[in-house]
């Protein structure tokens, strides 16, 4: 609830910021207002649409580079869910002792990877389950190597180990793509942007001595809705955009077992 909370605060914040900028920039202009509106206009027009088309592109571009992101992190959780799934099918071709032992310890570390991911946001516990799946994967690999050597056919071998290291090593790619982020400096250019652009239409709004609170909303709301979303897309699992859904993938594979 808390990260609802801070999410609520701050699209609220962000709102109040770009709707106080437009008041901002209205003042501003009052100001300076002159009887020969189109002539002191002239020397603005070129300005603020390079501003404007500026702040579209910065956001078009952090949109697409977050949705993108987003859709990478989803298929990753279903090829993880598909490589255990091989891996653990394969066990089955070690002896019976081996097998059984390796399968039990194989679906501890799926427990761990499960439980790692569904305490997001809790960044502590995320530490613990991801630790807890290495250190049983550091048991898994030993053991897998072992009973490989012990095994009659050679052949099954080059089946097992390396569906367990794609399994693995897919594991530590979802971790990692988890762990990064845009740039700060994109996110910082970005916030620029769109609180410049709020002073700049507030500025020209100024122009007419009727204030209008309809268009001041609008574009407060979109631009602020806009950002959000962004930011939700970057950091899916803590805000309305979620990727839990696409969980039930690997906790379908760990039932199978």
């Amino acid at each position: 609830m808390d990260n609802v909370y801070i999410q609520v605060l701050f699209a609220v914040g962000l709102f109040s910021v770009i709707l106080f900028l437009i008041e901002a920039g209205r003042f501003l202009r009052a100001r300076h207002r002159t009887d020969n509106v189109e002539s002191a206009r002239a020397g603005h027009v070129v300005v603020e649409g390079a501003i404007f088309g500026l702040m579209g592109l910065m956001l078009a571009f952090t949109f697409s580079w977050s949705f993108v992101r987003f859709d990478t992190r989803r298929h990753l959780i279903i090829e993880e869910a598909n490589y255990i799934r091989t891996a653990y099918l394969r066990l089955s071709l070690l002896p019976s002792q081996a097998q059984s032992e390796l399968q039990e310890k194989f679906r501890q570390y799926v427990d761990a990877r499960v439980a790692a991911y569904r305490a997001f946001p809790d960044s502590a516990k995320v530490e613990v389950g991801i630790n807890q799946a290495t250190a049983i994967q550091g048991e898994i690999w030993p053991m897998a190597v072992a009973a490989s050597q012990r095994m009659a056919s050679p052949q099954a071998s080059l089946l097992i180990l390396p569906a367990l290291n794609s399994a693995f090593d897919m594991a530590n790619t979802r971790y990692m793509s988890i762990k990064m982020h845009r740039p700060v400096t994109i996110n910082c250019l970005m916030g620029v942007l769109v609180l410049a652009c709020s002073l700049l239409a507030g500025f020209s709004m100024g122009d007419s001595k009727a204030r209008s609170w309809v268009h001041a909303i609008i574009f407060a709301a979109l631009l602020t809705i806009t950002v959000y979303t962004i930011i939700d897309l970057e950091y899916p699992r803590i805000g309305l955009i979620q990727v839990d859904y696409i969980d039930q993938a690997l906790i379908d594979v760990r039932n199978a077992m």
